[in-house]
């Protein structure tokens, strides 16, 4: 008798374990608010795999429609919220460049959406514009396979600049990457597979072995300014590294392709007054390959889902 009420009562609390986290982790009915075509082509994976998808904050785009007038109509038909990449460009407003629509980031926004799972970017920021206290928000920029899936349409896209912008063929150019981190290994390997001669900085010592036993030429990024003179320099490294003196030195009759978050790793300042040509180029992914991007983003929701969102 007592082994059978600790059967029922082991059943029940698996009931209970799993209603609850059947519930923590719903996703059936999906409102994307905001973003660019990644966030546009992510919604319509996840409706091919048969969800409910809502969009808002994209009324510009003629590949779907926006079923309702308000954010409020949208949220509450809704179980689940993601928010674009990245969140926003001015701090202020949500990151909406498919739409005429602002939509601040605020208490108002916060009260609105914080009953819901919330799969967002720069949730830091995200938890300063309002209040989410209790909120469930899970970051999907800070999953591992997104940024190493991310860094291929990345490196290609900075090759594409480099080809729209560059005069010559990059067989046979010499070519720098500044960082040997997820953006700098694809990279280079695919710089190197175009016939380029590759030249990769890195300050870890172990980092600059493997560059050399992958076939390329290693400095350390203290050195880049006395390493000689490019034709193309890529940059990956957040922090400010090509100021004036290095960029004279290195990057005389050069094109500087930075990929770095802002504000980047190089003195654009400095490149105008020694008339070097440099182009900060951010969100390739979102430009050069909306389709694997929004997939990439659906792929990896879809697994923070299946490990309980965490």
């Amino acid at each position: 008798m007592a082994g059978e009420h600790i059967a029922v009562i082991s059943i029940v609390c698996y009931i209970i374990f799993f209603v609850g986290v059947t519930r923590l982790i719903d996703i059936n009915t999906i409102c994307v608010i905001g973003g660019d075509k990644r966030q546009i082509y992510m919604g319509l994976s996840f409706i091919r795999d048969g969800y409910n998808v809502i969009f808002y904050g994209v009324d510009k785009c003629t590949m779907v429609d926006e079923d309702y007038s308000s954010l409020r109509q949208a949220v509450s038909k809704s179980s689940c919220i993601v928010l674009p990449m990245p969140l926003t460009k001015d701090g202020v407003t949500l990151f909406t460049p498919l739409s005429d629509k602002k939509i601040p980031l605020d208490n108002t926004f916060s009260q609105l959406i914080r009953d819901k799972n919330i799969f967002c970017t720069n949730s830091r920021i995200l938890k300063q514009t309002g209040d989410y206290t209790g909120a469930r928000i899970y970051d999907y920029l800070d999953r591992e396979e997104l940024a190493v899936l991310n860094a291929v349409p990345t490196a290609e896209g900075a090759i594409e600049v480099a080809m729209s912008n560059y005069q010559r063929t990059i067989n046979s150019s010499s070519c720098l990457v500044a960082g040997y981190g997820r953006i700098g290994k694809v990279l280079s390997r695919l710089l190197a597979a175009l016939g380029a001669n590759v030249t990769v900085s890195a300050r870890n010592l172990n980092d600059l072995t493997w560059i050399r036993l992958n076939g390329h030429s290693a400095i350390h990024t203290d050195d880049i300014a006395d390493s000689g003179r490019y034709d193309i320099i890529f940059n990956t490294v957040p922090t400010l590294i090509f100021d004036q003196k290095t960029l004279a030195k290195t990057a005389k009759n050069a094109l500087v392709i930075d990929l770095a978050s802002a504000p980047g790793g190089v003195d654009f300042d400095a490149c105008d007054k020694l008339q070097i040509r440099a182009i900060h180029a951010l969100s390739l992914p979102g430009k050069v390959a909306p389709v694997t991007a929004g997939e990439i983003i659906k792929n990896t929701i879809c697994n923070m889902v299946k490990e309980g969102a965490g």
